[in-house]
């Protein structure tokens, strides 16, 4: 089934909301979609359970928590076969540190977005963790000097 069949108007502004404020109440979802609490609960609980809605997460501050260093690396592997992306996506899904991993088309196989206390910390897992694995041929990194825009919001009003 598509998914996106079976969602109207209400359900993208309900989602939108949610996308700004995922602790919002059924309450203040209804005021701000103009449906009653009821039917904001019931809506939301299938926008769950389809899977279109997948989490509830806070968005922490990642400097005033200590890490003062995003970095995106650029990763080619040393051989090009399932077993060697198996375990490059098993070395990945094993750092906490990577908030983001992509395979790409281009230059490199994969695109990690990493955050890091500092630039000791980004040499260590550049040459303690990723180099040394069987599966990476090549990193190249390049770390973040300002974030203009940091939104993970989907344009679903526009």
């Amino acid at each position: 089934m598509n998914d996106t069949a079976a969602i109207d108007g209400f359900d993208l502004r309900l989602m939108d909301a949610l996308q700004a404020d995922g602790a919002r109440t059924n309450q203040q979802l209804a005021d701000l979609v103009r449906l009653s609490p009821s039917q904001v609960s019931r809506r939301r609980q299938r926008l769950e359970e389809t899977g279109l809605i997948r989490r509830y997460r806070a968005d922490l501050d990642a400097g005033r928590l200590g890490f003062g260093v995003s970095v995106f690396i650029f990763v080619s592997l040393a051989t090009h076969s399932g077993l060697n992306a198996k375990r490059f996506a098993d070395l990945v899904r094993a750092m906490p540190e990577v908030q983001e991993a992509h395979a790409m088309t281009g230059d490199a196989d994969y695109l990690l977005k990493l955050v890091v206390r500092d630039l000791k910390g980004l040499s260590t897992l550049v040459n303690e963790v990723l180099l040394p694995h069987e599966s990476v041929a090549r990193v190249r990194s390049s770390i973040v000097l300002e974030t203009l825009k940091d939104d993970p919001r989907l344009p679903l009003g526009r």
